[in-house]
């Protein structure tokens, strides 16, 4: 079986852990993660994985240079190869021309079942993997809050705000995870190390037969924190009153 996750690289945007001052984010900047909800993907990948022999996980990201990070973190959580979309006109993509490139891409490599995060935390529109399922012309399957595969079908539960409701759709389809599927696992020494070793290919439009663009970007030039925030961690603070501020911060933006 061969499951293709689609990751993505976003931006860092906590600096100096100083929490409800202003600040900005520089899309074009170096420092960056693995998309939170990619993990769970990634995650989900590696746990069929482990219950079946013949499971190749390919991680697969478009983006600039630092966005290989994103990829190594997927090789670090059990992705066994890596597939770096990596081309200057690709900036500013919108949701459609990135749907595009990644459906080439996953037609490429080859595949039985796609995963990715229900949304990203730097866009949150939760609209690519619809958009690559429509493009490959295979069923998809949205927010799952529960992820089973057998052999030729995926079946998914839902919570849609009156108890989990199942869903199911034949191989190959697209699916997209919540952050309920299930915690992902802390990866070990071994499994970091090994990371470095795993390979990381890197395409171009031109690898993937696409000759233009298109013509429609998406150009955001700062974020900023919503105003009104008061709490502040200093790092020179007490520890319970920077535990307590830290706490009041979630509580406020509802993390908590």
């Amino acid at each position: 079986m061969k499951i293709v996750v689609l990751v993505k690289h976003v931006p860092w945007t906590l600096r100096d852990m100083s929490f409800g001052a202003d600040h900005t984010l520089d899309r074009t900047a170096r420092r960056g993660q693995l998309n939170e909800a990619d993990e769970y993907a990634v995650d989900q990948a590696a746990r069929i994985a482990r219950r079946r022999r013949d499971v190749q996980i390919t991680a697969v990201t478009m983006g600039p240079a630092a966005a290989a990070e994103a990829l190594r973190r997927a090789l670090i959580l059990g992705a066994d190869e890596a597939v770096h979309i990596l081309d200057d006109r690709l900036r500013g993509s919108d949701a459609f021309t990135t749907a595009r490139v990644l459906a080439a891409a996953v037609g490429r490599i080859g595949y039985d079942l796609v995963l990715s995060g229900a949304a990203s935390s730097d866009a949150g529109a939760a609209a690519v993997p619809a958009m690559v399922a429509e493009l490959l012309a295979v069923p998809v399957l949205c927010f799952a809050d529960l992820l089973r595969v057998r052999e030729h079908r995926v079946e998914i539960g839902r919570d849609d705000g009156a108890g989990l409701r199942a869903y199911a759709a034949a191989l190959p389809a697209v699916v997209s995870v919540t952050e309920r599927c299930g915690e992902p696992r802390l990866p070990s020494l071994a499994a970091t190390l090994d990371a470095h070793h795993k390979l990381v290919r890197t395409w171009s439009l031109a690898d993937l037969g696409i000759t233009e663009r298109g013509a429609d970007t998406t150009v955001v030039h700062t974020v900023s924190a919503q105003p009104g925030g008061t709490a502040h961690l200093v790092p020179g603070d007490e520890p319970t009153v920077a535990a307590i501020r830290l706490a009041d911060f979630l509580t406020v933006h509802q993390f908590l």
